[in-house]
């Protein structure tokens, strides 16, 4: 049904000629993220494969920003919106750019923005970035397996993101017919969690799952080393960022998606800007990946003569990240999160 629907709706867009194609390109390249957004253009630049005119545009992470973007790609003509790694800014350019008919490939917004949520007819947003779902599922899946045997607590820090977290995987754990034998919301930021650990502690709880910073896993660790309190933390993708205080215990597991580094389709890659002298980040392999399925799909659009959201909506896309689909929603349909172990240094994979 949504094929048929995005048929209707960009069909007035038309199919582009190759020599009149223009890919729109979105990054914050002013601004506290002007960094993240020099990575992802520069990985952008690097796949593209020049078949179709590439625009590039600043849109400084803020809603302004955004507003000033898609002005300039409705002015340009642009058949394809891409990249977009702030929520701010996407959810600002929307309105116009589906107002002209102009499919959006977003390099790093997860969640639906609220023009979606309003508007449930509306084209979707097509985003290389997996949500909060994708990693509730793979976590509810993995700790139900491992954890099925054991007294389990589940606990957040009080955040909008945290608590979604911890209230999503307590979910798919009580679905499996799994309950914790403790659960609270705690106060982050501290170096000292000893009366958490201690009340975690007479609950007879010996694994956490935390929706928490790594900062917080951290400190958790360090109090229940202090009270000699063998405890098994796991915690989200919140956890990737290595506290700058106390260590992470070596106890401590991550369901996140697969790290670049871990990636086979993504070592040549990885391979030729080292050797240039780049750091290969999350944003330069995420700049790749999205110009990697542009290009793909602008391709396909004028051999098929097929608007370029039909062709998103229906074609598996080959990528540095692997092979990717987009369901009805927009989403990936599949789900690169998976098991990490912290090994002292960083989360690597733990193999089945």
């Amino acid at each position: 049904m949504i094929v048929s629907f995005l048929t209707v709706t960009f069909n007035a867009a038309g199919v582009a000629r190759a020599d009149e194609t223009k890919i729109g390109f979105a990054a914050p390249l002013s601004g506290s993220f002007a960094m993240l957004g020099e990575q992802l253009v520069k990985g952008a630049k690097q796949a593209h494969n020049n078949a179709a005119t590439l625009i590039i545009a600043d849109d400084s992470c803020s809603s302004e920003g955004g507003k000033q973007v898609a002005e300039r790609f409705v002015e340009q003509k642009i058949t394809l919106a891409t990249g977009f790694i702030c929520s701010e800014a996407l959810e600002a350019a929307l309105p116009l750019l589906q107002q002209n008919n102009i499919p959006v490939l977003s390099s790093g917004v997860q969640e639906r923005t609220l023009l979606e949520k309003r508007k449930p007819f509306s084209p979707p947003v097509y985003r290389l970035a997996t949500g909060m779902e994708k990693e509730v599922a793979a976590t509810g899946s993995v700790l139900g397996s491992l954890w099925k045997q054991e007294p389990f607590a589940i606990i957040d820090d009080g955040t909008i993101e945290g608590r979604e977290l911890a209230a999503g995987v307590l979910n798919a754990l009580k679905e499996q017919q799994l309950a914790p034998v403790f659960t609270d919301t705690y106060r982050p930021g501290l170096t000292n969690q000893n009366a958490l650990v201690s009340r975690l502690r007479r609950a007879g709880a010996s694994h956490v799952f935390i929706g928490g910073q790594a900062d917080d896993a951290a400190a958790i660790a360090q109090s229940a080393k202090g009270l000699n309190y063998p405890l098994i933390i796991a915690g989200g993708a919140l956890l990737n960022a290595i506290p700058n205080g106390l260590p992470l215990s070596t106890d401590t597991f991550m369901v996140a998606p697969l790290a670049p580094a871990s990636l086979k389709s993504a070592q040549n890659f990885r391979q030729e800007m080292q050797d240039r002298g780049e750091i290969v980040d999350t944003y330069l392999t995420a700049g790749f990946a999205t110009m990697q399925i542009a290009d793909q799909a602008q391709k396909l659009s004028q051999e098929k003569h097929l608007p370029i959201a039909e062709i998103l909506s229906s074609t598996a896309f080959e990528t540095i990240l692997g092979t990717i689909r987009f369901n009805q929603n927009g989403m990936r349909s599949d789900n690169p999160n998976r098991l990490h172990r912290f090994n002292g240094k960083d989360f690597a994979p733990v193999e089945n």
